[in-house]
């Protein structure tokens, strides 16, 4: 195991990576039906792959090296459907060490083990810290000249500094079970690169929240970090990421309701499609919700979402909750969410993420135009 960033908390479920197979050790595996369990053990049987079944237990052992990793990887993606990898339960043991009770925090899914062995990658960014941050401007709508926040965006870097999409890395993190190292790993280098970049405006933060365990353990490093950077919890807003179909409302209050007794603001992300409804702005009561860019793009032509996202922003309004529109590539969308009372703008059309963050300099009629500070 390898802790990442000692000192700031005490979630070892967020702080300690996985380790990587690089000596012998034996991979331990339970099954849901024994019609899974029947099925591999013929194809095992096949290979030079030492395994026994524990009968008491109903547990498969699978004695595993860098050597035939990729023969294990193989008869287990190709006997096995994706429901049966998500379903059986696998702990990974160096040596000829036996899973004991402590051990029991480290199970994971089968789908899981094989991810994470498909994705060193992955691992080496989040062990090595090859991340960073690339801020875009959020503007008031009245006056885009003005910069109202600044959102903190996760970019990873490759072995030879190229950057990576940050989908492919929130992707495999989540099929490698790697969302809870990531996310708080994410969080600290966006509160690390706004201090080093001195950001005065308000700082958008994403987290998913099926990426804390428990607020009061998983959160704490994240406070902490904050306030020895010394940025007031006032300035900072925590944007949900909501991957969770249907979302834990009662998960997602809980967490709501930590960051708002430490002083925070928060924010839904992507309101207005997937499972994002109406009861979420009832239950969380957020500072600020941000119109997803599908109902922006192309709102100004379009009867429908014009409807809809018009209607956001009158409840929006009457709740005093703030609003901004995502994804702003036309002036014409601009307009017309100005025109109908969007308090903030933020899109392609205003600034792309970038690092240093940017800052208004000059103007070209009446468009201000942003570079980097």
């Amino acid at each position: 195991m390898q802790k990442i960033d000692k000192g700031l908390g005490n979630c070892t479920r967020c702080e300690t990576l996985p380790s990587k197979i690089q000596d012998k050790g034996t991979l331990y595996m339970w099954f849901p039906v024994v019609h899974t369990l029947n099925k591999l053990i013929p194809a095992l049987g096949k290979t030079d792959l030492a395994h026994q079944l524990l009968k008491d237990e109903q547990c498969l052992k699978i004695i595993v090296d860098r050597n035939n990793i990729e023969i294990l990887l193989a008869t287990l993606t190709s006997k096995l459907t994706n429901k049966e990898l998500k379903e059986t339960q696998a702990v990974w043991m160096p040596g000829t060490e036996e899973p004991l009770f402590r051990d029991f925090s480290r199970i994971t899914s089968l789908n899981n083990f094989v991810s994470l062995n498909k994705c060193e990658w992955l691992l080496d960014i989040l062990a090595q810290e090859r991340l960073t941050c690339h801020f875009q401007p959020i503007v008031y709508a009245d006056d885009t000249s003005r910069i109202f926040a600044q959102e903190a965006l996760l970019r990873g870097f490759d072995k030879d500094d190229n950057l990576i999409s940050p989908g492919s890395i929130f992707t495999s993190a989540q099929d490698a079970g790697l969302v809870f190292q990531l996310d708080a790993l994410a969080r600290q280098m966006a509160i690390r690169e706004a201090s080093k970049y001195g950001i005065k405006e308000q700082i958008f933060i994403n987290f998913s929240p099926t990426a804390v365990y428990d607020p009061t353990t998983c959160l704490r490093m994240t406070v902490r970090a904050i306030s020895e950077a010394g940025i007031p919890h006032d300035r900072v807003v925590f944007e949900v990421m909501e991957s969770e179909q249907p979302p834990d409302i009662n998960h997602l209050i809980k967490i709501m309701k930590f960051y708002q007794e430490a002083g925070f603001l928060i924010a839904l992300d992507d309101f207005g499609t997937g499972y994002s409804n109406l009861n979420l702005i009832h239950e969380l009561r957020p500072d600020f919700i941000k119109l997803d860019r599908h109902l922006i793009h192309n709102v100004h032509q379009e009867p429908y979402k014009a409807l809809i996202t018009e209607k956001l922003l009158e409840i929006a309004q009457q709740l005093n909750i703030k609003t901004i529109a995502e994804g702003i590539e036309l002036t014409e969308e601009l307009e017309w969410v100005r025109e109908r009372g969007a308090n903030f703008a933020q899109g392609f059309l205003i600034a792309k993420p970038m690092t240093p963050p940017v800052k208004v300099t000059s103007y070209i009629g009446s468009e201000p135009i942003y570079l980097s500070a």
